[in-house]
């Protein structure tokens, strides 16, 4: 079922994203003008450095003055500011919507949020879904007045059947977008697990940025009695009676799982923004983004 209307942008939300930025380490050639850095030199307006001349080089960035003083040929490299390409990959699998407060709506707010602030900066931004195969919702775009539009879109959004989180991704890798950020908003739960989830996020060309949607009962459930058991991913059902044993079994399963997704993180040096789903986004996002932003 789609989200209320109205329930992701709400004016205080996108009045408390106004002083956030993301900025980029490296910005790819490529893009538009706008606020990020480009990562190669270029014909922009304030200097940088110099470099030898090699064959092929412009000959209109050659320093005269320099070869008069020193009789070398050096070309004049400029910095250029370009748009920073932002991916956001939220998860519409089964597992995010069954709850209440469905996590679904925290990781489209958090997308939305991120949207915001890349648009307000002149940055692209691109909103693709995972689930059971990727789904493009919106095409790179760009312009902070259409932040509403987007909203739009995102609270129209239906659950995917399926989930194979591994194949989206891959399939995102495939389609050799310009290198930016992607955001990945999802539970990370899989039927395949965690291992070919963060093998297809580390085959990703971009700078990344995780934000896994959690819940307290995610690490410490509240089981009682006999139960019957249901994975929200495949329809599998199991039976079981949760004593001291099992729930010991499924806290350190549960932990191996957050260890794994923390260390893939560290070891490819993404971001990474935990958000619970049933507290509030915006301080989440402005502790991350605020303070000179995080650098992407």
């Amino acid at each position: 079922m789609p989200l209320p209307p109205g329930s992701l942008a709400d004016p205080a939300f996108l009045t408390g994203l106004k002083h956030l930025c993301l900025r980029a380490r490296r910005v790819p050639r490529g893009g538009r003008f706008a606020e990020q850095r480009s990562r190669a030199p270029g014909s922009g307006i304030e200097f940088q450095d110099h470099r030898a001349y090699v064959p092929g080089d412009d000959l209109r960035a050659l320093d005269w003055n320099l070869w008069r003083r020193h009789g070398g040929l050096f070309i004049r490299l400029f910095e250029e500011l370009e748009d920073l390409p932002v991916y956001l990959l939220p998860d519409l699998s089964r597992s995010m919507w069954i709850e209440d407060p469905p996590r679904v709506r925290a990781a489209l707010r958090a997308a939305l949020g991120f949207a915001a602030v890349a648009l307000e900066q002149q940055d692209r931004v691109a909103v693709l879904a995972l689930g059971e195969e990727l789904v493009t919702l919106q095409r790179p775009f760009s312009g902070p007045g259409r932040i509403l539009e987007l909203a739009r879109r995102l609270e129209a959004v239906e659950p995917q059947d399926g989930t194979d989180l591994a194949a989206c991704l891959e399939r995102f890798a495939a389609m050799r977008r310009r290198r930016g950020l992607a955001v990945v908003l999802s539970d990370f739960f899989d039927p395949q697990g965690l291992e070919p989830v963060t093998e297809a996020l580390g085959r990703l060309r971009h700078r990344l940025l995780l934000v896994p949607v959690t819940r307290a009962a995610d690490r410490e459930p509240v089981l009682e009695g006999d139960l019957r058991l249901v994975d929200c991913e495949t329809g599998e059902e199991r039976e079981i009676s949760p004593g001291p044993e099992v729930l010991a079994a499924y806290r350190r399963a549960y932990g191996r799982f957050w260890s794994g997704l923390e260390d893939f993180a560290r070891r490819r040096q993404a971001g990474f923004l935990p958000v619970d789903a049933d507290q509030p986004v915006l301080p989440r996002l402005a502790a991350f983004l605020g303070g000179g932003g995080f650098a992407a």
